[in-house]
Order: structure tokens, then sequence, then C-alpha cells
């Protein structure tokens, strides 16, 4: 039984393309992006949900609670990255792209810091994986999936895309090394025309 990762639902700021800060909630596109997610993923059976704190990933674990009945366990270690100071500011009036930067963004975090953080969130979901009869679901962000594939998972970096999409689903194998079954797939959005807008923000 796979780890599901799932990006949260579209946020307006995602699609303004600005860096969000920690409490931005879904718009009502990305709440009925979640609501469909939510429809593939009881399919699935999860067994159960993690989730990071953040509104907007919250809020997507929530419709996913709504249609199969469990109750998200939070996470911290599974935000986004800390963008600091860099929040609320349009992310193309940086003349830099700040999603790349290796340093810390001032109070924020370096590209190490969260990395280290993003591979203890995985392994605490590998750890609880192991404890279920069913699929866990890790509700998160277009960053911390990113990271995760890149760095704990053996996947071609050659066919990794280039944006992890919002409500797309990612599946890996639970034991290591954690092969992906299917990557950043959100066929559910086109059931109503709700395809992602490959234009927002994808992390930040």
């Amino acid at each position: 039984m796979p780890i599901i990762l799932v990006r949260h639902g579209e946020t307006l700021l995602n699609a303004a393309r600005v860096m969000q800060p920690f409490d931005t909630a879904l718009s009502p596109r990305g709440l009925e992006q979640a609501r469909l997610v939510a429809q593939r993923l009881a399919w699935h059976q999860p067994a159960a949900i993690l989730t990071s704190d953040m509104p907007r990933a919250w809020q997507t674990a929530q419709a996913i609670a709504d249609t199969t009945g469990l109750a998200p366990t939070i996470c911290e270690r599974l935000r986004e990255r800390n963008f600091g100071d860099l929040r609320g500011h349009p992310h193309d009036s940086f003349g830099f792209d700040p999603l790349t930067m290796h340093a810390a963004p001032p109070n924020g975090e370096s590209i190490p810091e969260f990395h280290s953080r993003t591979i203890s969130a995985f392994a605490l979901a590998v750890k609880i994986r192991s404890t279920l009869d069913g699929p866990l679901v890790v509700v998160s962000h277009g960053l911390v999936i990113d990271a995760i594939l890149k760095l704990c998972t053996d996947v071609d970096i050659q066919i990794l895309p280039e944006r992890i999409g919002n409500t797309a689903i990612t599946v890996l194998e639970p034991r290591h090394p954690h092969t992906p079954q299917l990557v950043n797939c959100a066929i559910h959005l086109t059931v109503k025309g709700l395809e992602e807008d490959a234009s927002s923000l994808s992390g930040g």
C-alpha cells in the first residue's frame, strides 16, 4: 500500500504569483479542486491522512477527511519552505527567483535547512505508513513534494515535471527506495474544467 503525496488546492495568491504568508487559505476554485481530489483518493481507501498545518494544506486535507471519514494528523515539518520577509510580495518583483535561492531569506529558511526538515517529515510519513493496513495520504506543498521526490526516492530526475500542480497526486512505494508509481497527476481536475493554472506559483 503506497504513500500518496498531494499538493494543496489553488489559492488566490498562487494565481497572482505572490509569495504566500502562512495563513493563506484556498480560493473557491481551490476548494473545488480539493473536493475533486478527495473523491479520487476515496477510491484508494486510505488508512490515514498526514498534513501540513498551513491553512491551504489543512483545508485540502479536510476535504479528503470529509470524503473518507478519516481525521487528519498535523505534521508541522510538512510546511512549505519558509521565505520569511519575502512572503506577501510578488514573486516577479525581486529580480531573482526566490524559490531557488540557496541562502535563507531574512527570517526564513535556507535550502539545506528546508531539505533537512523535508527529509525528516518524509521519514515520519514512512514510519506511520508502516503501521497502517492501507495507503497514507500526505498533504503538503509544491516545493516539499519536489524535494521529497529528489531527495527521498529513486526517481529519474530527467522525467520530473518543472512544477507540482495544485491537488496533483504522486504515488510512492512505501519501502526504500520509494520508487514513484505516479508523479504529478491531476487528471481529476479535467472533469469540471478546473485544470491547474500552469502560470501560477508552485511553491512559496
